[in-house]
């Protein structure tokens, strides 16, 4: 029996040997020689990109390495900078001030989407009778996303303390933790913002005509919705959040940096520096490369009319 490639089997036909149905699945297909030297071409042009990147990759490594080593400066800065003596002391020193960052991080990460929320919805309520809300909540995100952390932070950690309020903190920790949450709090909240509005409002119509009331109207069918299709702008924020939780060592608090700064300080030695940053490198690679998926993944579901 004679197949035409590129067309199914008919019932019974045996096209490969092995299987009654023409293929290795069963589906009774048989590829067409177009299609095959199509693939052919395919997989050989993407091994033809890969090495051309990684040796352009190597090339400009090599490059590199060239022009840095063999500057005048490179001896005296590989002993200031990349002792391998201080890299060692360091090395245990950064690691126990970065669970410090790290409780700051889950703690103000939970604290920042809580607060973001309440100020995002505070934004769209409607009526007049909210008018003040909005308005307050306006001034907040103005005014913190404005004001830069590093400032925010000072007069924070320094400024309360000065003010001697009986029953307020002057722990620097929980100070800059509390600066870190207000200002990304004012970003976080127009994330939220952005996500609640661009729920379309027949969304909440339909709730509404269900029986739902405004309350749970939003509750069940617009932040749902508002909190998906926001996700990888979240996780921008978390990834910034978990680097500036390094600033809190201007109030004195022990944190990676400020143990390597301890370092720095005795040694007059710059290593620690470069130990803290790799640290903190290390952490944010794995969330950066994780947020990037969840950008790519949302945005193919938006490109085939899949729910998000």
């Amino acid at each position: 029996m004679t197949v035409v490639k590129g067309e199914p089997t008919p019932e019974g036909a045996d096209d490969t040997g092995d299987n009654p149905r023409g293929g290795p699945g069963g589906d009774g297909y048989v590829p067409s020689e177009r299609r095959l030297a199509r693939e052919r071409h395919r997989r050989a042009r993407a091994r033809r990109a890969t090495a051309i990147a990684a040796l352009s990759t190597l090339v400009t490594a090599a490059l590199l390495y060239l022009v840095v080593v063999n500057a005048p400066g490179w001896p005296r800065t590989k002993e200031t900078f990349f002792s391998a003596h201080y890299a060692r002391e360091a090395f245990p020193k950064v690691l126990e001030g970065l669970w410090l960052n790290l409780r700051l991080l889950l703690v103000c990460g939970a604290a920042v989407l809580v607060l973001g929320m309440l100020i995002a919805i505070a934004r769209t309520l409607r009526g007049p009778v909210f008018f003040p809300l909005r308005v307050l909540a306006a001034a907040y995100t103005d005014f913190f996303r404005g004001l830069p952390l590093i400032i925010n932070l000072m007069i924070v950690v320094l400024g309360v303390p000065a003010l001697r309020l009986q029953g307020v903190t002057v722990d620097p920790v929980l100070l800059g933790g509390t600066a870190l949450t207000l200002t990304y709090s004012a970003y976080v909240a127009e994330v939220f913002r952005a996500g609640i509005e661009s729920v379309h409002p027949s969304q909440r119509a339909a709730a509404r005509s269900l029986g739902l009331t405004s309350r749970q109207a939003l509750r069940h069918v617009v932040l749902p919705q508002a909190v998906r299709r926001q996700v990888p702008p979240l996780l921008n924020d978390l990834v910034s959040l978990q680097k500036d939780t390094g600033l809190v060592s201007i109030g004195g608090a022990v944190d990676a940096v400020r143990a390597a700064d301890i370092i720095v300080g005795r040694s007059l030695n710059y290593t620690p520096y470069i130990v803290a940053g790799l640290v903190f490198v290390a952490l944010t690679i794995p969330m950066t490369r994780f947020t990037d998926w969840v950008t790519a993944r949302t945005d193919r579901q938006r490109a085939q009319g899949g729910s998000l």
